[in-house]
């Protein structure tokens, strides 16, 4: 692991599609590669290796140095919290931080769990956070949509693997374009949102997602200035928008001086993710 590590320091690898450094990135392909539970490092450590099982570990760090791809491209597998979905170029990595909010079923903005029977993931991608919504609130029915029909096979392949095929519905949509007057207790959505200009510079690993999930437009707000124009009429009485926005907080509320933001702190800090009730977006759509 530590020779991985150099290895990929040494040839400028980017992370942050799972881990956030060399050595992280070495422990997860080796353990993936050994077929090792990931929280079982330690115990493993002084483990003896053949020279195959060796081989099989350095082939895999040769192809994350000479490919360029997100570890998890490479593996088929990303993580989020104690959840495991398959991934693969149609979709970009999970790496929402909606999802740390949806361990803790998005207390307290909702007070109850039984009062989401209705939910959507809006360009769900993977599907990974429909599939989370499933299971913070098990008594809701979830729509997962997105634009790119691609990635809606991969979301399909999660959904069958979590046996979730009856409580969560597919669709292809480009925004609530397709949702005709359907309306959710509950709307989380982690849209595209990188400005043009850092498109222009990402590292090679980011360049291996698909474009169409990560460009936002010019100022990166083009998909989240769409969402809270249409919001309204897909939210229920007492509903809530949750959209996350990259590190927009001051240019959301520059472009949105009349909307109540609440910006929730997660582990990417208090300007990644906002909250919304219908109410709130209902009383500045009407006007003072």
């Amino acid at each position: 692991m530590h020779y991985g590590a150099r290895r990929f320091r040494s040839r400028g690898l980017a992370f942050g599609h799972g881990t956030v450094n060399a050595f992280d990135e070495a422990a997860y392909l080796a353990l993936h590669a050994l077929k090792l539970p990931l929280d079982r490092l330690e115990e493993n450590l002084g483990r003896p290796l053949t020279r195959s099982k060796i081989a099989t570990v350095l082939k895999l760090f040769e192809r994350r140095v000479g490919e360029r791809k997100p570890a998890a491209y490479l593996t088929h597998e990303a993580w989020l919290g104690d959840f495991s979905f398959y991934v693969d170029e149609r979709v970009i990595v999970p790496r929402s931080y909606i999802a740390e909010l949806l361990r803790h079923n998005l207390a307290p903005w909702i007070a109850r769990r039984a009062a989401v029977r209705s939910a959507l993931d809006l360009c769900t991608g993977s599907g990974c956070l429909a599939i989370m919504l499933a299971h913070s609130f098990p008594g809701a029915c979830i729509d997962a949509a997105d634009v790119s029909r691609d990635a809606l096979k991969v979301a399909r392949r999660n959904v069958r693997e979590y046996a979730l095929q009856d409580r969560i519905r597919v669709i292809a949509s480009d925004l609530f374009a397709a949702l005709a007057d359907r309306r959710y207790d509950l709307i989380v959505s982690n849209p595209p949102y990188v400005r043009a200009a850092v498109m222009r510079r990402l590292p090679g690993e980011y360049r291996h997602e698909p474009q169409l999930a990560l460009a936002g437009g010019r100022d990166g707000l083009d998909f989240v200035r769409a969402i809270l124009d249409r919001a309204v009429a897909h939210l229920n009485p007492g509903g809530l928008l949750v959209v996350e926005a990259g590190h927009s907080r001051p240019a959301m509320e520059r472009a949105f001086p009349r909307l109540p933001f609440t910006w929730v702190e997660t582990s990417g800090g208090d300007n990644c993710v906002f909250l919304l009730y219908r109410e709130e977006l209902a009383r500045v759509s009407r006007g003072p």
